[in-house]
């Protein structure tokens, strides 16, 4: 009997989560209602967070950060190349410009340097973006932040449990942060995120923001309400409220949250031990292992590992088609948007600044399977089938895409 394929990553739905789901259907309220909050509070307290709101997806949680946070026609933010689309595509919505810093060439992680040198007068933000799930040097860019006077945004769509000292990242550290609850990320609720906020004026505009900009306390009317129906619509909002059917699956999976970062853990572990074996360690391994920092624990949402194709003689595209036919899903995350037309289009000369970090990490990455439902064996599967694919001369034969693993929706 053959072995299954084991994709780059996957949702894992049990009957409880199901039942939870089921348990929502009943309810009077599907959206709107009580499980919004409870989902809300949960996460808070996973987190230790002050302020966290519910949304739709990864992306509406940047859209509603920027705004929320008045960033608009005129302002720059500064962030990484080596990220998802709406990383930078929520600033447009804004009206705001992007500027792309360089990566540190290990672990696709802002090169804080790269960053100060991009500061300049319209600079309004930096958004830090913890790659597969490895904490950003959030000291040393918070430092930077505050010398001068930058909002510091996380995206941490990657990192849920991820640990900077002995905190969780999008604990409030920055001024606003964002998470993704797409399938393949640590928890889900189909398509889902959430913005955590310090402040308390924040949280009730994202909260408006995400419901047509609509005002429903009588405190914040322009005229005395004339009765219970009464509410405003003060600023431009969109809809991007989360359901309770979703909220409900969210907070039945964030109580297992726990215990499959441990496994997440253990896993990238396993990994390590596997590719020592197969590869050797150190800095002239064919493959190396994701790169580690010090007091920064990861979340390993992915497990990127940086492969050095041109002495091994086999092309990535290669590598990835002979891994699917060992039933083994890979991914690269991701492709610099420096090199995608939009955002070319966006950055304009800027795009064409030399960022060496980048093209090194995206000239070796590969994300290998990371879900918690892996067995201990698979990890050696996984390993075994890449070195096959290593130690196999080079075949030219064209790869659609579409035979590739699915990439992911959201941030």
């Amino acid at each position: 009997m053959p072995s299954p394929f084991l994709p780059y990553g996957c949702q894992t739905i049990d009957d409880d989560d199901v039942a939870a789901v089921i348990e929502a259907l009943r309810a009077p309220a599907l959206t709107c209602g009580p499980r919004v909050e409870a989902f809300e509070a949960a996460l808070a307290d996973y987190l230790g967070a002050p302020h966290v709101l519910a949304c739709a997806t990864g992306t509406a949680a940047l859209h509603l950060a920027y705004a929320a946070l008045d960033l608009g026609p005129g302002d720059e933010i500064i962030t990484s190349p080596v990220t998802f689309s709406a990383t930078a595509s929520a600033a447009y919505q804004v009206g705001a410009t992007v500027r792309f810093a360089d990566v540190e060439p290990d672990t696709g992680n802002l090169d804080v340097g790269s960053v100060a040198a991009l500061i300049g007068p319209r600079t309004r933000a930096i958004v830090a973006v913890h790659l597969a799930g490895l904490p950003c040097a959030m000291t040393a860019l918070r430092a930077l932040a505050d010398a001068h006077d930058l909002l510091l945004i996380e995206d941490a769509c990657h990192a849920l449990g991820a640990l900077y000292g002995d905190r969780m990242v999008a604990s409030g550290q920055a001024d606003a942060a964002v998470l993704s609850f797409h399938p393949v990320k640590h928890i889900t609720t189909g398509e889902g995120g959430a913005v955590i906020v310090r402040r308390p004026e924040h949280a009730a505009r994202i909260a408006r923001l995400r419901h047509h900009g609509i005002e429903r306390d009588p405190a914040g009317f322009t005229i005395p309400s004339p009765g219970p129906w009464y509410h405003e619509v003060v600023e431009q909002g969109w809809n991007y409220r989360l359901t309770d059917l979703a909220c409900a699956l969210g907070t039945s999976q964030l109580t297992k949250q726990p215990d499959w970062l441990a496994r997440r853990r253990e896993l990238a572990a396993r990994y390590r031990e596997e590719l020592a074996r197969r590869f050797g360690t150190g800095a002239d391994a064919l493959v190396r292992a994701p790169a580690t920092r010090a007091r920064r624990e990861s979340a390993y949402h992915l497990f990127a590992v940086a492969i050095d194709f041109a002495r091994a003689g086999v092309d990535r595209a290669t590598a990835m088609a002979r891994l699917r036919d060992a039933g083994v899903g890979t991914q690269v995350h991701y492709i610099p948007l420096t090199a995608q037309p939009f955002h070319r289009a966006r950055a304009g000369a800027h795009a064409d600044l030399p960022r060496p970090g980048a093209d090194a990490y995206y000239a070796r990455t590969l994300s290998l399977p990371m879900f918690p439902a892996l067995a201990d064996g698979d990890i050696r599967r996984v390993v075994d089938a890449l070195a096959t694919a290593l130690d196999r001369p080079a075949v030219a034969r064209p790869v659609p895409f579409l035979e590739l693993a699915a990439p992911e929706s959201s941030p």
